[in-house]
């Protein structure tokens, strides 16, 4: 298949261009600047110079392709609102080059605010009411002829070089001088190893994008106490309970997310794509040096 993806040079979207390009498709991938342009030819990939501003450069990527493979997302959570409707019509016009034909649009969600409390499952549909809306526009295309299909991540996809939640908790416990949990800690994240997650998007759209929702989700839930007791030890600093009064202060902004409890099944992606993940869990990767190099 010749498959367009945005996001291609990203943590996760990089390990997803390798692993189309080793189960032998050909892959495109989106390029704003000369920098990630350099960076997807690194990989192997061809580049298709544009933008999520650019929705005819979009709707050019995804007209030439037999699938697309939606990864990009601008994380500036000062301007979360904005960046959310920028990805939902850069969904739209990726959709609309789409519609009426057989070629699979999948896109990229998450699982943080999903069912809180409980085992969620792909079987849950996402909040329409959360800023991003990734999730209700594909499923909005597929009302509309678009055969749309969600990958859920999970808060933490790991491995050497994330830039994503683990290292925000790694950084917050260097400033503190302590790594903090809150309540008991036994408060749940999935997650799941890059590389293992590159597999379900390849997988799913090879699958045609036949189900509505994927989670690459490699295990349920991981107690975040044992995070912060890896992040300790290798910081050689305190692990210490918060009450929720004081993981405000504590984590600031990030205190939502240290306190999810969301432990997620990814039983039904495995059974339908045949996926296994084989790579380290998230607390055998956690304490490798590469996590806590300054």
């Amino acid at each position: 298949m010749r498959v367009f993806v945005t996001g291609a040079t990203g943590f996760v979207g990089s390990a997803v261009v390798r692993d189309l390009i080793a189960a032998g498709h050909s892959v495109t991938g989106l390029a704003r600047t000369d920098e990630g342009a350099a960076a997807v030819t690194a990989l192997g990939a061809e580049v298709h110079r544009g933008s999520l501003e650019d929705h005819t450069s979009l709707r050019g990527g995804a007209a030439a392709s037999d699938g697309v493979l939606h990864l990009a997302f601008n994380h500036d959570f000062s301007k979360f609102a904005d960046n959310c409707e920028l990805d939902r019509r850069a969904i739209l016009a990726l959709g609309e080059a789409l519609k009426g034909s057989e070629r699979p649009l999948i896109v990229t969600s998450g699982v943080a605010l999903l069912a809180p409390g409980r085992l969620a499952t792909e079987d849950d549909a996402a909040a329409r009411h959360f800023p991003r809306v990734s999730e209700a526009t594909a499923e909005d295309l597929r009302e509309r002829g678009v055969r749309a299909g969600i990958v859920r991540l999970p808060p933490t996809t790991h491995g050497e070089g994330d830039h994503g939640f683990v290292p925000r908790l790694i950084a917050i416990a260097r400033e503190k001088g302590a790594a903090a949990y809150i309540g008991d800690g036994m408060n749940r994240w999935p997650a799941a190893h890059r590389v293992d997650a590159a597999r379900v998007y390849r997988l799913a759209l090879e699958h045609g994008a036949s189900a509505r929702r994927y989670h690459a989700i490699a295990e349920e839930g991981v107690p975040f106490k044992v995070i912060a007791e890896v992040i300790g030890k290798r910081l050689g600093v305190p692990v210490v309970s918060k009450s929720a009064d004081e993981a405000e202060q504590h984590f600031g902004w990030f205190a939502r997310f240290a306190g999810i409890d969301v432990p997620t099944s990814s039983a039904k992606t495995r059974a339908l794509l045949g996926w296994e993940p084989k790579e380290k869990g998230l607390i055998e990767d956690l304490d490798q040096p590469y996590y806590f190099q300054a």
